[in-house]
């Protein structure tokens, strides 16, 4: 099945003098123009393409790739905003409608948005500020500890509300963190708890296991950026490993003894040495 808004794999099926038609299947002949065609381009070769409308309404193939697809979120720059709606600069040489009805807060040139890429009642493709129509549909059937992929969206006075693998919204508390996140940011977090009412609690950092594991490279690079040695040990303060790992003082007792009986450091009295 092809998708409007997407990438998707065609043949070449017949070559002219301004590109390529690509063989769209029910759709029919799909132009590649030109420009955007390999240079060594040959017919029955597979493109992947990524299929939408150009300024004229009209079905176009182009290999260029867009910042965001049908489906996905993406923070975006207004580049101009008429009596239409605003318009987002997305990558393409047709800028990224986001009609008025769809915009949280009305949006300004030169600002960017976090939005979400979607094709309308009218086969068009569009961007929506409005997030919450397109997350929480479904329940979230998240394990503690599990590894997720997020989008940060907005500071809140708790911290960042963050979108979870484009399905769900997180929040990330703000006394966990000790640098600041910006909208539209990608990265790896954890799943803390999903509360009863469905909210779920997000963490940057490994949890349980997982954390310790993870610590443990990041003492041995320590270990190695420091000369081999760190004033660190089991009878440490608590703030001192903190601000040195960003860790629980529990989690770096367990790492290091996981590293002492693997012979990759040993503990003295004044600190951590790698071996």
């Amino acid at each position: 099945m092809l998708a409007l808004g997407k990438i998707n794999q065609l043949a070449i099926k017949k070559k002219v003098d301004f590109g390529y038609f690509l063989d769209g299947l029910e759709w029919g002949e799909i132009l590649l123009p030109k420009r955007y065609a390999p240079a060594e381009a040959e017919l029955g070769q597979l493109l992947d393409v990524f299929l939408y409308l150009d300024s004229e309404d009209q079905l176009i193939a182009t290999t260029e790739l867009p910042k965001v697809q049908v489906g996905d979120f993406a923070l975006l720059q207004a580049v101009d905003v008429n009596r239409v709606g605003a318009f987002l600069q997305w990558g393409l040489s047709k800028d990224l409608l986001v009609p008025y009805s769809e915009q949280q807060i009305p949006m300004q040139a030169g600002k960017r948005y976090l939005v979400h890429c979607l094709v309308d009642k009218s086969n068009r493709i569009i961007a929506s500020s409005k997030l919450d129509k397109f997350l929480d549909k479904t329940p979230a059937s998240y394990q503690e500890k599990q590894a997720v992929d997020i989008i940060i969206a907005n500071h809140t006075d708790l911290g960042y509300k963050a979108i979870i693998n484009q399905q769900h919204w997180g929040l990330l508390f703000k006394e966990q963190l000790k640098e600041r996140l910006y909208p539209g940011q990608r990265m790896t977090a954890y799943i803390r708890q999903v509360r009863h009412d469905g909210k779920i609690d997000l963490s940057l950092n490994p949890i349980g296991a997982a954390k310790v594991k993870a610590l443990e490279p990041a003492i041995l690079e320590a270990l190695q950026q420091a000369g081999g040695f760190l004033p660190l040990h089991d009878k440490s303060s608590p703030d001192a490993i903190y601000q040195q790992f960003s860790a629980s003082k529990k989690a770096f007792k367990q790492a290091i003894g996981s590293l002492f009986k693997a012979k990759k450091i040993r503990i003295e009295a004044d600190g951590i040495y790698i071996v």
